[in-house]
C-alpha cells in the first residue's frame, strides 16, 4: 500500500512538472540567422523551411474540424464514389459503400440482415454449417454424397 501512495505522488510531481515546462521555444531558442551555415549544421533537430507551426491550440482544432472534400462527398448525393478504387464495395445502402453479395447487414439488397449463424454468400444468407455449396465459407462445396456437418464436408 505504500509503494502505491509512493508511486501516486511520483506521477503527480511528474504531470505537474510537464505542464510547468514552457511550450513555446525562448527568443534565444527561436531565433536563428538565416545566413549561419555552421549553426545548422550543428542542430541536433531538423528543421523543414516550409514547416508550419501552430501558436495555439484553438488553430489546431480549427483544422481538425476542417472537413475533407471526401468525407463531403456521400454515395446517396454520388454514387460514382463507392465505384472508386479502394472503396468497400460498389453499392450504396444508407450512405454507405457495401457490397451486397458479400455483407451480412445488406446481403442481396439493402437493409436485408442475415440472422446470426448465417453469412451472406453471392447476394443469399446461408448457414455455413450445414449448407452442402457453402460449407464452412462461400463457394466452399461439399463432394457428390457427402453431407455438411459443423461446417466440415464429411464430419462424421
Amino acid at each position: 500500500m505504500r509503494s502505491l501512495k509512493l508511486f501516486f505522488l511520483l506521477s503527480m510531481l511528474v504531470a505537474s512538472a510537464a505542464i510547468a515546462l514552457p511550450t513555446t521555444p525562448s527568443e534565444e531558442e527561436s531565433f536563428m540567422d538565416d545566413n549561419d551555415d555552421a549553426a545548422e549544421e550543428n542542430s541536433d533537430i531538423p528543421w523543414q523551411e516550409n514547416q508550419e507551426t501552430t501558436s495555439s491550440l484553438r488553430e489546431t482544432m480549427r483544422f481538425l474540424a476542417q472537413k475533407t472534400r471526401a468525407e463531403k462527398m456521400t454515395c446517396d448525393k454520388y454514387p460514382r464514389v463507392c465505384r472508386a478504387k479502394g472503396s468497400p464495395g460498389p453499392d450504396c445502402c444508407k450512405k454507405k459503400c457495401v457490397n451486397v453479395m458479400t455483407d451480412k447487414l445488406n446481403c442481396g439488397k439493402c437493409g436485408k440482415k442475415c440472422k446470426y449463424p448465417e453469412i451472406c454468400c453471392k447476394g443469399v444468407c446461408v448457414n455455413p454449417m450445414s449448407n452442402k455449396k457453402h460449407c464452412g465459407g462461400c463457394n466452399n462445396k461439399c463432394k457428390k454424397g457427402s453431407a455438411c456437418v459443423y461446417g466440415m464436408c464429411s464430419y462424421a
